[in-house]
């Protein structure tokens, strides 16, 4: 099946998925960080303070991860989807009004945000991805993480735009109003028809001769006691804590290297080209080669950016970073979705995801405050890049290690015939 005729065959669901990862981006850190000066005014607080509350409230949200994104294994899609577009409007609403007498407010809205959009959408929109589509399941993830990408190129621009005409608080309530309003519908609306697909699923698992029943399908229990599961943590791990880390200390990088806010801004829009062109890639080959080998190869384009970053000044730089970062940004969503499907089967998948992507969302409370130590002791972004450079060498190492200490033979490219 052509990559063309699978969307249309198939488009309502895709773009289901690719509306979880779209607005999920009203949790995400770029944008969220928007609103810094306005909230740090707001509340009378400076950057380490405003830092300290970002990080505890994205911590809290890596914690209620844990519990909350195992339901999507038990609970029906639609109901689910519902309670997330709700809360995510709720979240914006709530910022809008947050009271300023105590920093308990902010802190509360931040984790609403974080824990609705960053955390909980964005693992719906992997995991539905990953589940109801087999044999076609990498180009499936690659337009749905598409979501995430598109968020980066409107929203900043959007936000921008509202703060500039209605006042920030006003722009966090139409964004909220228009969630409201909007969302709950269209996300039924794109699931229409679900019942069929889910029945379908359930008999695939249940069916023997079928490829998706062939595999052990694995606890997240049993996943915790897997070696396997362990070597793969850095490589999981290392993009969010680095990127996320750079891009909130990018006016410190700026100032280093002598460059323009606005020059490293003009930076998001190769980025997010980057993650455009990578995933849409990377769909096809994980459907022809399968997500395991290509997984030790997909943190070296961020690698090769890390280290232009350490050692040069001359302004291309920002632009051949983002290009870097954004292709193993693209890589990363589309391999790292099928790639536990692929190895630990679909059946508890939303458990075992709800457990990475927390730890994922922990590694990005954890960078802006270490990068930010490091920063008043004295160590300058460079030396950062480079010290991250060599991180994300070691952990890629590691992925080879793990597939060959494997002994289950799970590693085998998926067919190639259509959904």
């Amino acid at each position: 099946m052509t990559t063309l005729s699978f969307v249309l065959s198939n488009g309502r669901f895709l773009a289901f998925g690719f509306s979880l990862a779209l607005f999920a981006s009203f949790g995400q850190t770029y944008f969220i960080a928007l609103y810094s000066a306005e909230l740090r005014e707001a509340f009378g607080i400076g950057h380490g303070v405003f830092g300290s509350i970002y990080a505890a409230a994205t911590l809290t949200s890596a914690v209620l991860m844990l519990p909350a994104g195992q339901a999507i294994d038990r609970v029906d899609l639609r109901p689910f989807s519902a309670v997330l577009a709700a809360g995510i409007a709720a979240a914006c609403l709530f910022m809008a009004a947050v009271p300023v007498d105590s920093i308990v407010f902010l802190y509360l809205a931040i984790l609403l945000l974080r824990f609705f959009g960053q955390g909980m959408m964005s693992h719906a929109s992997a995991t539905s991805m990953a589940r109801y589509f087999d044999h076609a399941r990498g180009r499936a993830i690659s337009i749905g993480s598409l979501g995430h990408a598109g968020g980066e190129a409107v929203f900043p621009i959007l936000a921008v735009l509202l703060v500039g005409v209605v006042g920030w608080r006003e722009s966090w309530a139409v964004i909220g109003g228009v969630l409201a309003l909007g969302l709950i519908p269209l996300l039924l609306w794109l699931l229409k028809g679900h019942g069929g697909r889910h029945a379908e699923f359930l008999r695939r698992m249940a069916a023997p001769g079928e490829d998706i029943a062939r595999g052990r399908q694995w606890s997240r229990r049993e996943v915790l006691r897997d070696r396997f599961f362990h070597l793969l943590l850095p490589m999981f791990m290392a993009p969010s804590f680095i990127v996320t880390g750079i891009f909130f200390n990018q006016v410190p990088l700026v100032e280093t290297k002598g460059w323009t806010l606005s020059l490293f801004a003009g930076g998001f829009t190769v980025y997010a080209g980057a993650t455009v062109a990578a995933a849409l890639l990377a769909g096809g080959l994980v459907d022809r080669l399968g997500a395991t080998r290509l997984s030790p190869f997909i943190l070296l384009p961020l690698a090769f950016g890390l280290l232009l970053l350490g050692i040069f000044d001359d302004p291309i730089t920002v632009f051949a970073f983002m290009a870097s970062a954004g292709i193993s940004t693209g890589l990363f969503n589309t391999v790292t979705g099928a790639l536990f499907a692929e190895v630990y089967g679909v059946r508890h998948l939303g458990a075992i995801r709800a457990m990475t992507t927390s730890l994922m969302v922990f590694s990005t409370a954890l960078s802006p405050v270490a990068m930010g130590w490091l920063l008043e002791a004295g160590v300058g972004m460079e030396a950062i890049s480079l010290a991250c450079f060599l991180g994300v060498l070691l952990a890629s190492a590691l992925v080879p290690l793990a597939l060959a200490g494997r002994r289950d033979k799970a590693f085998r490219a998926p067919e190639t015939r259509g959904h």
